[in-house]
């Protein structure tokens, strides 16, 4: 199925730019709906074991698309995979218990998104890797915006707010560790193995701190295979394939729509809706988003002009 969507957008679509943009608005979609189908399945089944098994199924499924380069890695590349999924899966342990907990999903969305606004200046702390103004800019708008979330209650952050800012710096180092890891293998391997470990970690955890359902309801098993075959692995997938198609910048100013969607998705989903402390609070953490990548936003920009 994935193969002859790919070939109706590409008959369909006149450019690479602009097919790749198409793919990447859908991927933030699905990444957004993934919101919604992990809250879902939460609600049925222990948010530990769902993860788990959603990364797991999610993992193996991806694994069937890149055999051959999974079977050519070495020691090293394994070894680099490993810790990318080690980091990732502590960092969606705790998403997930702040989605188990969250009372708005657009507001956990906004502030795991300060993840990408961390990149920079932690990457220069331990790398000594270069930071653009706009990086610097950015921070105090986010730091700000998070602030005004957590005054919603008398600056008595909600248990949900505290675990979405531990995954997102925690997702921060996941990028980070990918990213370099990257550069030296196939992308989608390493996105294989570290959303297979992430399904390990999380179901070895869960069976000594989770009480599992006798049994899996219609339902249960509903969510979680519309969570690991459409949230995650399609969602994968497509991003994988749109990013060979266009340029860093392009995709970055992209993925930036993710919280909206997971806002506006939980509006007409499950009914939500912000009060006007958190729409400035996350309005805020998004202006940090294009601050952030300004020079990513600009190019963009320019590109669209022509």
């Amino acid at each position: 199925m994935r193969t002859l969507f790919i070939y109706y957008v590409a008959i369909t679509l006149p450019s690479h730019s602009l097919k790749a943009d198409v793919l990447l608005v859908i991927v933030t979609l699905l990444a957004a709906i993934s919101w919604m189908f992990s809250k879902e399945a939460v609600s049925e089944m222990p948010p530990l074991l769902f993860i788990g098994s959603r990364f797991l199924l999610a993992g193996i499924f991806l694994a069937l698309f890149c055999k051959r380069s999974l079977f050519s890695l070495n020691s090293k590349q394994w070894l680099a995979s490993t810790q990318v999924g080690i980091l990732f899966g502590l960092a969606m342990c705790l998403w997930i218990f702040g989605l188990f907990y969250a009372k708005n999903l657009g507001e956990g969305a906004f502030i795991t998104s300060i993840a990408s606004i961390l990149v920079a200046p932690i990457s220069y702390l331990i790398f000594k890797a270069k930071v653009e103004k706009s990086n610097w800019l950015a921070l105090p708008v986010a730091f700000i915006g998070l602030g005004l979330l957590g005054l919603e209650n008398g600056f008595h952050p909600e248990q949900s707010q505290l675990f979405f800012l531990g995954a997102a710096i925690l997702l921060s180092l996941t990028f980070i560790l990918n990213g370099r890891a990257a550069a030296r293998m196939s992308a989608t391997a390493l996105t294989a193995i570290s959303l297979t470990f992430v399904g390990i970690m999380a179901i070895l955890i869960s069976v000594f701190v989770e009480t599992w359902p006798e049994a899996a309801t219609v339902s249960m098993t509903q969510w979680l295979l519309l969570s690991a075959l459409i949230g995650t692995a399609a969602r994968f997938l497509l991003q994988t394939y749109a990013q060979g198609l266009t340029t860093p910048s392009h995709a970055a100013v992209i993925m930036i729509l993710e919280p909206i969607w997971t806002a506006l998705i939980a509006a007409a989903w499950f009914n939500e809706r912000m009060s006007g402390m958190q729409l400035i609070g996350c309005s805020l953490i998004f202006s940090a988003l294009i601050i952030n990548r300004w020079s990513s936003v600009r190019i963009w920009l320019k590109s669209r002009g022509h």
